[in-house]
C-alpha cells in the first residue's frame, strides 16, 4: 500500500491512512443512543450545556438532556404503547426539542423517519407510503399535512403536552435490547436528480460515524460550541445529533437558516464552530456583511453539499486568517461524512473533500470499462464500510444497482484522489454536460462564477443544442445594484477555461432552487431552460 496516497496497487482500491476505528464489536447489543451517553461519561465537563435556544435564550444543561430523554421515553412506552421496530415520522422544523425526541425514540428501539416539514402533502403521502410510520411528531404548523391514517394520533412537539411528557417522571422505561443491526432511521434521498428514496440506516452505521468523529476529537479547555445551521431531518444534522452528545459540545440550534441571525448567534454565543453551504461562505467573504459583528470566538466551518472552489476559500480564509475551513464529502446512503480534511496542513489542500476516514475503503471506477483506477484518475467513486446503508426501502431495485455484492457502494459521483490520498468530487456522473463529445463538470463553472465579485450565486445546466449536443447554460443571481450583463459574464469565464468549456447562454434569476442541504436543485432548472436568453426568472 502507497503510504502517501493509501492506494494498493494489487487490489486497486484506496485505504485510509488515519488511525483504525474503535468501534465496538459488532454482535454488542448497543443503539447509537447509548453509545453516545457511553463516550460522554468520560468528559471532563459533566454537565455542561447541551442546548441553546437562540432566540429565547433557553438553555438544556447535560443533566436535564438525559432526564427528557428517559422521561419521555417512558412515556411513549407506557402510554403511547411505542414499541422497537414501529416508525415514527418527525414533520418538524429544527428545535431544541427534536434531539431529546430523537434519542428517545432510538432507545426504545423505535425506528425515525424525519422529513422536510415545508414538504407539500401529496410529497409527504409519497414519504409516508415508503416509511410506513404507526405514529408522526409535528409541530402545529406541520400537522395538517400529515395523514389521517396512521395508529396513533399524532403529537406536537411544540405543544405544553409534549413538555409536560418531557417533565414528568411518572412513567419508568423497561430496558429495550437494541442490536446495532437493528434499523435505526429512514432517512430520505434528497431527490435532486430523481425520485425521493428512503435510505436505511442502521444502529451499526450510526454508530460508526460517531467513532469517525470521535477520531478527530482534539483536546479542548472548555467544550466546543456548535451552531447547528443544517436542518435535523437532513443525514448532517441528524448525525450530528449523536457527534455532539458524544463529545459534550454546547449546541445552538437555529430554527431556520437566516444569514443575519446566523451572525448574531456567533457573537452572542460565542461559537467555535459552525456547518455552512458554499453560497455562505461566498456571501461572508465579500462586501461588508460581516461587518459590526464580533466573530472572533469562531475556530473552524466546516463546509460541504458541493465543492468550494479555490478563488472562494481564498478569499474567505484573507478576511478570516483564524478560521479554519473543513471541507467533507459524503452522502445520505454513508450516513454523512467520509472523507475530510483535519488539522491546519489538510485545510491548505484548497479545493479537496480530504482523505478518506477510518474503518472506510474507497475505489475511483471507470464507468465506461469498469475498471478501478489508480490515483489521478477520474471515475466514479465507490465507498465500502461500516457506515454504508442497508439499502432503500421498498425498493430492491434501486438497492441492487447501487450496492454491490462485495459490499461496494455505487456513489455516482465523479472524482479522483491524488498521489496524497485527498479526494476531489468532479460532479455528479448524470449532470456533466455532453459538448461535441466532451464532458463539461457544471461545479467547475459555479466556481467561477462565484468568483466574480457581482455574483451572488449561480448555477449551470446543459442546453440541448442540435449542432453540439448540449451547451453549458448559466442561471446566475447579481448582487444587489450590479449591473452585469451576458456578455460580461460569458467573457468572465471564457477567460478562465478551455473553449469547449465556455459558457454559450445566461439566465438572470432572483434565486437556485436548492435542497435543504444546499444542493442545487438542477431538475428545476432544467424545467425552465426555455426562458429566453438574458431574461429575468422569479425562481
Amino acid at each position: 500500500m502507497d503510504p502517501h496516497s493509501g492506494f494498493n496497487s494489487l487490489a486497486k482500491t484506496f485505504h485510509s491512512l488515519r488511525p483504525p476505528l474503535n468501534l465496538p464489536q459488532e454482535d454488542t447489543p448497543l443503539s447509537v443512543t447509548e453509545y453516545a451517553f457511553s463516550l460522554r461519561t468520560n468528559s471532563p465537563w459533566p454537565d455542561s450545556v447541551a442546548l441553546i435556544n437562540p432566540v429565547t435564550a433557553q438553555r438544556i444543561s447535560y443533566s436535564d438532556f438525559v432526564r427528557k430523554t428517559n422521561h419521555l421515553a417512558g412515556y411513549l412506552q407506557k402510554v403511547t404503547k411505542l414499541s422497537k421496530n414501529d416508525v415514527a415520522f418527525v414533520l418538524s422544523t429544527n428545535s431544541i426539542q427534536v434531539p431529546i425526541l430523537y434519542f428517545s425514540l432510538l432507545s426504545l428501539g423505535v425506528i425515525v423517519s424525519p422529513a422536510n416539514p415545508v414538504s407539500i402533502e401529496s410529497e409527504i403521502s409519497r414519504l409516508v407510503q415508503l416509511s410506513k410510520p404507526v405514529i408522526a411528531f409535528a409541530t402545529s404548523s406541520t400537522a395538517h399535512k400529515l395523514p389521517e391514517t396512521l395508529k396513533h394520533q399524532a403529537i406536537l412537539i411544540d405543544s405544553p403536552e409534549f413538555e409536560s411528557m418531557t417533565m414528568s417522571s411518572k412513567y419508568a422505561i423497561d430496558r429495550v435490547t437494541v442490536s446495532q443491526s437493528d434499523l435505526a432511521a429512514i432517512m430520505f434521498s434528497s431527490g435532486t436528480t430523481g425520485k425521493v428514496k428512503g435510505v436505511m440506516l442502521t444502529h451499526r452505521n450510526l454508530t460508526a460515524q460517531v467513532a469517525i468523529a470521535c477520531s478527530f476529537w482534539q483536546q479542548r479547555e472548555s467544550p466546543a460550541v456548535m451552531l447547528y445551521t443544517m436542518p435535523y431531518f437532513h443525514i448532517f444534522g441528524f448525525f450530528y445529533c449523536f457527534k455532539s452528545v458524544a463529545l459534550s459540545e454546547v449546541v445552538v440550534v437555529m430554527e431556520r437558516f437566516d444569514m443575519m441571525n446566523m451572525l448574531k448567534a456567533v457573537e452572542e454565543f460565542r461559537v467555535t464552530h459552525t456547518a455552512l453551504t458554499p453560497p455562505v461562505v461566498v456571501a461572508m467573504s465579500k462586501g461588508g456583511l460581516t461587518d459590526g459583528y464580533d466573530l472572533s470566538s469562531l475556530e473552524g466551518v466546516l463546509c460541504g453539499a458541493a465543492p468550494l472552489g479555490k478563488d472562494a476559500i481564498a478569499a474567505f480564509t484573507a478576511r478570516f486568517p483564524k478560521v479554519g475551513m473543513v471541507q467533507g464529502y459524503g452522502l445520505t446512503e454513508s450516513s454523512g461524512s467520509i472523507f475530510r480534511t483535519s488539522g491546519p496542513e489538510e485545510c491548505k489542500h484548497w479545493g479537496s473533500a480530504g482523505r478518506i476516514s477510518g474503518g472506510m475503503e474507497a475505489k475511483i471506477v471507470d464507468p465506461e470499462t469498469g475498471e478501478a483506477l489508480p490515483p489521478h484518475r477520474a471515475g466514479e467513486i465507490w465507498l465500502r464500510g461500516p457506515t454504508i446503508m442497508k439499502g432503500y426501502i421498498g425498493d430492491p431495485g434501486a438497492t441492487s444497482e447501487t450496492l454491490l455484492k462485495d459490499g461496494w457502494m455505487r456513489t455516482g459521483d465523479l472524482c479522483y484522489i491524488d498521489e496524497g490520498g485527498f479526494l476531489f468530487v468532479v460532479d455528479r456522473l448524470k449532470e456533466l454536460i455532453k459538448y461535441k463529445g466532451y464532458q463539461v463538470a457544471p461545479v467547475e463553472l459555479e466556481q467561477i462564477l462565484l468568483s466574480h465579485p457581482d455574483i451572488a450565486d449561480a448555477a449551470v445546466v446543459p442546453y440541448p443544442d442540435e449542432e453540439s449536443g448540449q451547451v453549458p447554460m448559466a442561471f446566475v443571481v447579481r448582487q444587489p445594484q450590479s449591473n452585469l450583463n451576458q456578455a460580461q459574464i460569458m467573457d468572465f469565464v471564457a477567460k478562465r477555461v478551455a473553449p469547449y468549456k465556455k459558457i454559450r447562454r445566461v439566465t438572470f434569476v432572483n434565486s437556485i432552487p436548492k435542497n435543504p442541504s444546499g444542493k442545487i436543485l438542477r431538475k428545476e432548472l432544467r424545467k425552465v431552460v426555455a426562458v429566453p436568453t438574458g431574461s429575468s426568472s422569479r425562481l
